[in-house]
């Protein structure tokens, strides 16, 4: 071979190298606005709710719905861009996204609030699965692959870290609704640099979309999901048993037909792969403590310590710089060590963080805040990044858009369960704390519906009796906060003890695919 030969061989692969990590950049920034659009609204809650003035349960739904439809479609999603191309999807998803933005962003009642947050998790249903199946097929050495989804994890972690800093920066200048519109610029940048950047991939061979199987998994998870979230804050009902026997029956026929398939939206077989139902467990009970964490200690940061908004979120951001400290270096460390002991570590330093937080108190100092999110963000780079890498290299490229929507739904389940579930123990405990005599039914009520609820409350009261209920609901809150952060540490440690066995073995892929 000539030395021009050689020379243009080398810098035709250093162009593909380069031409990989900059499709990259572009993968990240769509996770990064679906993961910042997760957590962001937590800090504009309080404004949120003296505008929109919603109930404790619409508050919820506002905060967990979007997290709720994005599970309910990944999986159909992930299947629909086997089929029609994840580059197509990606692109139309974030065009969506972005319009559906504005809709949020001047949202006129708590009902349409809802309904936009909806709106928006079907357009990011269509975003996370793609990046990930995109960067299944574009990286090929499992070594450069494990990276770039250390990056694609560190970002997705730590979007819904940075989310809260975000918000509060906005929030300190602006009203609520622009934590919404800071993602049109960011879509089109996605939209305009992807088309020309991205390569065009599907399976060839995927067979057809099955609407039937798209029904009954959206039905299916928001149906049962809805039913634990409404278990833990009103104890069961025979709607709500009515509503997890529908969500469990849909479900059910959802596997049921997925296995009767000729080409499945998600193929079954793959959870009997001891290791890749470990790593799914492990996802969504991560971003379940992540999530969770974040959601309520934004509450705390500013409606019980007083914080501005701004200062609340830089409050939040060592989970960030945990995530993607950890995040970065995860696959090297699960190749050096063991993937089992890097998962079970990273769960471990979740649950023993949340247990820390079982000793806030109002008057808590940040040492106390700063160390535990710290330990928090440090845990979930290591276990979602090396999970998220077992679930994508047990499954050829072909299917790496349904492998990509597992590992997706997993965490946005994850996140709003931590929402639904960590929030419904936070809300119950909560709403038990007595109103001072004297004070009118209608505020007592307004007040046992939300902590911020009860602050807006009492400016309806004279300022003796003000500062004697928010007192206490304050306090009922950090109980409720305490509690619940002692279930997720005993979730998480059991998890983690789950996770040492199920993942027994397991190894992360080192030679180069052909």
């Amino acid at each position: 071979m000539s030395r021009t030969e050689q020379l243009n061989r080398q810098t035709g692969v250093e162009e593909r190298s380069r031409g990989r990590w900059l499709a990259l950049s572009v993968l990240v920034l769509a996770v990064l606005l679906v993961a910042v659009d997760a957590t962001v609204l937590g800090l504009a809650t309080p404004a949120l709710s003296e505008d929109l003035k919603p109930s404790g349960t619409q508050l919820l739904w506002i905060g967990d719905i979007y997290s709720f439809v994005i599970a309910g479609l990944l999986v159909s999603m992930g299947s629909l861009g086997d089929r029609i191309g994840r580059k197509k999807l990606l692109l139309a998803g974030a065009t969506a996204f972005g319009a559906v933005s504005v809709l949020n962003a001047y949202a006129s009642s708590p009902e349409m609030m809802i309904l936009a947050r909806a709106l928006l998790g079907v357009a990011g249903a269509t975003l996370m699965p793609s990046t990930l199946a995109l960067i299944r097929n574009i990286f090929h050495d499992p070594k450069e692959r494990s990276l770039a989804i250390g990056i694609w994890g560190a970002t997705a972690s730590a979007g819904a870290a940075v989310g809260p800093v975000v918000g509060g920066a906005l929030l300190q200048h602006f009203w609520w609704g622009s934590v919404f519109l800071i993602n049109l610029p960011v879509m089109i940048v996605l939209v305009v640099v992807g088309s020309k950047l991205l390569p065009e991939s599907k399976n060839p061979v995927a067979g057809p979309w099955d609407l039937i199987s798209v029904g009954l998994s959206l039905v299916g998870v928001i149906a049962v999901v809805y039913a634990v979230k409404e278990v833990a804050t009103h104890g069961l009902t025979w709607e709500v048993a009515a509503t997890a026997t529908l969500g469990a029956g849909a479900l059910y026929a959802f596997v049921r037909r997925q296995f009767r398939l000729a080409s499945p939206l998600l193929d079954m077989r793959l959870f009997k792969h001891r290791g890749f139902s470990g790593a799914v467990l492990a996802d969504l009970l991560t971003v379940f403590g992540l999530s969770g964490l974040v959601f309520f200690l934004s509450q705390f940061l500013q409606l019980v310590q007083g914080r501005e908004p701004l200062e609340a979120g830089l409050a939040e951001l060592p989970a960030a710089i945990g995530a993607v400290v950890t995040g970065l270096v995860a696959g090297r460390y699960a190749r050096r060590y063991s993937v089992r002991s890097i998962v079970t570590g990273g769960l471990a330093a979740i649950g023993l963080a949340l247990g820390a937080l079982t000793l806030i108190h109002k008057e808590s100092g940040y040492p106390l805040l700063g160390a535990a999110l710290l330990v928090v963000g440090l845990g979930a780079g290591f276990s979602f990044t090396v999970t998220a890498d077992v679930i994508l290299s047990s499954v050829p490229k072909e299917q790496a858009g349904s492998a990509s929507a597992v590992s997706e739904t997993a965490y946005e389940l994850g996140a709003a369960l931590g929402i639904a579930l960590l929030g419904s123990v936070v809300t119950g405990v909560y709403q038990g704390f007595t109103a001072p005599a004297g004070v009118p039914a209608a505020v007592a009520d307004a007040a046992h519906e939300s902590l911020g609820g009860a602050v807006e409350a009492a400016k309806l009261v004279d300022l003796a009796t003000a500062q004697t209920m928010v007192h206490a609901a304050q306090e009922s809150f950090v109980d409720g906060l305490r509690f619940a952060s002692g279930v997720g540490a005993a979730v998480l440690l059991a998890t983690a003890v789950a996770a040492w066995f199920l993942l027994k073995g397991q190894k992360l892929q080192d030679g180069i695919e052909h």
